[in-house]
């Protein structure tokens, strides 16, 4: 088969012919039909100090895909060849605690498909049936190939009360965009997006953001002050992973609020605890993955909700996976798919 692989632990990916994989006993043997690139496959083909730091050569990457089952494993129980899946590529280990009461998502045995083990920028792979997700035919092959970032927005967006609450979504990438569509979906009230990038604030308003900013200063602060009034927002969200952005998300949370992190810091951040947190009795929730598999249900059952058209802004080729990652790279594209 074909297949995207880092071959060396240096910039770059080439198109390889490699062996199709087999499922063992208790996996399924995907074909995909769509894959999309995830801002950790940048850090991969860049190679930058994180992917470093991880990634070992030879490796096929990429973890968000949809497809349809080939082949199931001697020891499968409820797939069969033909089923549409999307997959949730966490494989987590079963045995730790946190697998056992309910918190799988924060396993700290998590091997990651795609990053830790052979994922899906390529014809086929192999994935436990336990991780696949089985689709209905209402869900395009669009939507299916992106829940595992949906999945991202999902679980930051729900992991508290948001119905009728002021939200601040700071950072609007694709899955702070997800999030903001989401948030409306579940009832939001007032949903002030935060993005520096103009192109992403007017895609902001699209997904149903109802105050677009630059980014936060003292001005804005102040009109969000204004705006909610004089409290701050209910909830604060923070997809940036930037120092000023997770700053603004305890800023703008109210006393009592609740701020959500799944943005990842490139370097550690200096924070002013007594003022921002302690004082103002902030609920803090690090954010990982999906909840495995709550998140999954949720995401079902809003998908009907959701407009996620805009976000899928290129469809291309896999063989054509430089120019793709270009576009990501210079802010022209939101979510590209790929077809292998």
């Amino acid at each position: 088969m074909h297949a995207l692989v880092k071959p060396t632990a240096a910039p770059g990916a080439e198109l390889r012919e490699v062996a199709r994989p087999r499922p063992r006993a208790r996996e399924a043997l995907v074909r995909v039909e769509l894959a999309s690139i995830c801002g950790t496959d940048l850090h991969i083909y860049h190679w930058d100090e994180w992917a470093r730091s991880r990634i070992l050569p030879p490796l096929i990457f990429g973890h968000e895909f949809c497809g349809r089952v080939e082949e199931v494993g001697a020891e499968t129980n409820f797939l069969k060849s033909g089923d549409r899946v999307s997959g949730e590529m966490h494989v987590a280990c079963g045995q730790c605690m946190q697998c056992r009461t309910g918190d799988a998502h924060v396993c700290p045995s998590v091997r990651i498909l795609g990053v830790d083990a052979p994922g899906c920028f390529a014809e086929y792979v192999a994935v436990p049936e336990s991780n696949l997700w089985q689709l209905s035919d209402s869900v395009t092959p669009e939507y299916a190939a992106i829940l595992d970032p949906l999945g991202n927005a999902v679980h930051t967006v729900m992991a508290g009360e948001v119905t009728g609450r002021s939200v601040a979504v700071i950072g609007c990438g694709p899955i702070g965009l997800m999030a903001i569509a989401v948030a409306r979906a579940a009832g939001a009230g007032s949903i002030f997006a935060l993005e520096p990038h103009a192109g992403r604030r007017e895609m902001a308003r699209t997904m149903g953001a109802d105050y677009l900013m630059p980014a936060s200063d003292e001005e804005i602060e102040h009109r969000i002050q204004e705006l909610t009034p004089g409290r701050g927002v209910d909830v604060a969200l923070e997809f940036s992973g930037s120092a000023a952005g997770v700053q603004a998300a305890l800023r703008l949370a109210r006393p009592g609020g609740r701020v959500s992190l799944l943005g990842l810091p490139r370097k550690p951040i200096e924070i002013d605890l007594s003022p921002l947190v302690i004082f103002k009795g902030l609920t803090i929730q690090g954010i990982n993955g999906r909840r495995m598999y709550d998140t999954w249900y949720q995401m079902e059952q809003l998908l009907g909700r959701l407009n996620l058209n805009p976000l899928i802004t290129h469809r291309l080729p896999l063989s054509d996976f430089a120019q793709a990652m270009q576009l990501l790279e210079n802010g022209e594209a939101a979510k590209i798919l790929l077809r292998p």
